[in-house]
């Protein structure tokens, strides 16, 4: 079992992702953010069925950082209610699983 996870959000597209991605590095809580192109989210929203236009980040951290990373991007984060859901990687690479723990060190 490995410590390492994945986390998803996702981000309106006229938001600066880039930017969020490089604030998460930068500060440790993450050693890799994938930004994926823009694609349509539906979904349910106050009553309503809500269209838009999003793009999806995937977050490579630890568990150990999973609080941390949580707590930042409940600031950084412009909804209200931000996609935050954490994915357990079972295996992986040796070597990739250890840079990436050495990266939110």
């Amino acid at each position: 079992m490995s410590d390492a996870v994945l986390v998803l959000t996702t981000l309106g597209s006229d938001a600066d992702a880039a930017a969020l991605a490089h604030t998460l590095v930068e500060e440790r809580l993450a050693a890799c953010v994938n930004v994926l192109p823009p694609m349509t989210s539906v979904y349910r929203w106050e009553g309503s069925v809500e269209h838009e236009s999003e793009r999806q980040i995937i977050i490579k951290t630890t568990r150990a950082r999973v609080d941390a990373l949580a707590a930042r991007l409940r600031t950084l984060h412009p909804y209200e209610v931000p996609e935050f859901l954490v994915i357990g990687v079972n295996d992986g690479a040796e070597a990739y699983l250890a840079w990436l723990g050495e990266s939110v060190r």
